[in-house]
């Protein structure tokens, strides 16, 4: 039976949790390891689980996310070298769960978090709403972690230092495009339109729109762009160097694409609002539109071709207990059953306080 060390669980668990605080990785054998995360958010039944399973190489049948979901990757570097690891947390239920990014996204994983929204191109009407309320929920959830450990960091370092506590806001090259007119996302992004296959039998007019949309959002935000398919090899395998960009540090390749009428790949910082020019809109003059602001703009525009969808047509539980993807028939019989008795019960109960009062 192998030697149990000393350290108990919480020793172990407490020195993990200073480690990452620190900022640095475990170190085997002298190598230091990197150690990432990535969460996973977008678009119900979007094909999140199956590009991550493809991008892990994990040759297993894509399930519906119960909520939240983690899993992990590893990754060496060379021959007889230690494993990277990259921690893996996928949202499921579109923008109905948006609460949980508070899991994932802490004071200390985002020291190293990086963000991959994946949107449904087959569902144009919900792309801008679920790009909007994820993003968001994001945003806030990192504002107030960088906040939280920035609390962290003044109560470990005294007041002396609180004038050099660091931020996570992201730092962009001076000569990033657009620099001055751009509000970067505050982790890495990489934003993924899925099902290609689909979306490249739209009308033109439509892909178009589409494309330049998600082309000014990706700039917007400073994030990279890239359009895929699980039924194209090509362009799972052009996915999998940004997600392993992201996980890893791997490089992410020199492909770039800009032409609406091909898959969009386009790293980070390689757009400008120049190349991808105004809202393109037939039907009415932009400046009729009243908009705020260039993103308000785009959101008008976008919205008159692709209204958004109703709350009845997104049919949002907030009680996941209700969701058909998530049904276990002889449990939902048997919750069947006992809201019944309960019913039952209230009904019962409100006969025998009419009647006291009908007594008095």
């Amino acid at each position: 039976m192998p030697k149990i060390n000393s350290d108990t669980l919480w020793e172990l668990a407490t020195a993990e949790v200073h480690s990452r605080e620190s900022g640095v990785g475990e170190e085997d054998g002298g190598v230091m390891v990197s150690d990432r995360t990535v969460f996973l958010m977008g678009s119900k039944a979007g094909g999140k689980t199956s590009i991550l399973l493809r991008c892990l190489d994990r040759d297993e049948p894509a399930k519906p996310t119960l909520a939240l979901e983690y899993t992990f990757g590893r990754r060496a570097r060379g021959h007889n070298t230690p494993k990277d690891i990259a921690h893996l947390w996928e949202l499921g239920g579109g923008t109905s769960l948006s609460d949980l990014v508070q899991i994932p996204i802490t004071p200390v994983s985002i020291k190293s978090l990086s963000v991959i929204l994946i949107l449904d191109l087959s569902k144009p009407n919900s792309v801008w709403g679920t790009m909007d309320k994820l993003l968001q929920a994001a945003q806030a959830q990192t504002e107030k972690a960088s906040h939280q450990a920035q609390q962290m960091e003044k109560a470990k370092a005294g007041a002396k230092h609180q004038s050099s506590m660091p931020t996570t806001a992201r730092v962009l090259p001076k000569d990033y495009p657009d620099r001055e007119l751009i509000s970067p996302f505050p982790l890495p992004l990489l934003i993924i339109g899925s099902k290609y296959d689909i979306f490249q039998e739209f009308d033109s007019d439509k892909k178009k729109l589409i494309s330049k949309t998600l082309r000014f959002i990706s700039h917007y935000y400073a994030a990279s762009l890239i359009f895929t398919s699980i039924k194209s090899e090509s362009l799972m395998s052009k996915t999998k160097s940004f997600v392993n960009h992201l996980a890893f540090g791997l490089d992410k390749g020199k492909t770039v694409s800009t032409d609406a009428t091909k898959p969009l790949i386009i790293p980070a910082g390689l757009d400008s609002f120049s190349q991808i020019g105004s809202p393109p809109s037939t039907d009415v003059d932009i400046t009729s539109l009243h908009a705020k602001n260039p993103k308000d703009l785009w959101k008008k525009v976008y919205e008159r071709v692709f209204p958004p969808e109703s709350i009845s047509e997104q049919r949002v539980l907030k009680d996941p207990a209700w969701d058909p993807q998530y049904s276990e028939p002889q449990i939902d019989a048997m919750r069947a059953q006992k809201d019944q008795e309960l019913e039952q019960y209230k009904r019962n109960v409100a006969k025998s306080w009419k009647g006291l009062e009908l007594e008095t």
